[in-house]
């Protein structure tokens, strides 16, 4: 027996500029695309960053990350990895600053990798993604 495969947009998202998902779900398996700090969507605007600091795109992109977590019927609870690229080595401080205090109720954080990336979309400071597993 296969299990389906089900593509995951919030409707906070737009849809992908391209042929990928937001998000995935197949079985107990939820895989969260990268999320960047975008505000949400709002139909004929193009998407508009958070703001410029690290902090308001760090905050709107982990709030995006959970938008797809929920709607593919997960929790940060749920997730097992977050993947983090930043794009500059001096903000590794500041937001392990935000993710300490963005995950200080979970019972057990995921495993997490930071590493710096220079390919996002200039402008923005960080991109995050994760994978969950429900029961």
């Amino acid at each position: 027996m296969t299990t389906a495969k089900t593509a995951i947009t919030p409707p906070t998202h737009t849809a992908p500029p391209a042929r990928f998902s937001h998000g995935v779900r197949k079985g107990a398996i939820l895989q969260v695309a990268g999320q960047v700090g975008f505000l949400p969507a709002i139909e004929g605007r193009p998407p508009t960053p958070a703001g410029p600091t690290l902090r308001a795109q760090v905050l709107q992109t982990l709030a995006n990350v959970q938008s797809v977590l929920e709607a593919g019927g997960a929790s940060w609870e749920d997730a097992v990895m977050v993947r983090v690229y930043l794009t500059d080595t001096a903000h590794f401080a500041e937001f392990n600053e935000l993710y300490d205090a963005y995950f200080a109720a979970l019972t057990e954080p995921p495993a997490a990798r930071t590493t710096v990336y220079v390919g996002l979309p200039a402008g923005l400071l960080v991109e995050i993604d994760a994978m969950a597993v429900l029961a």
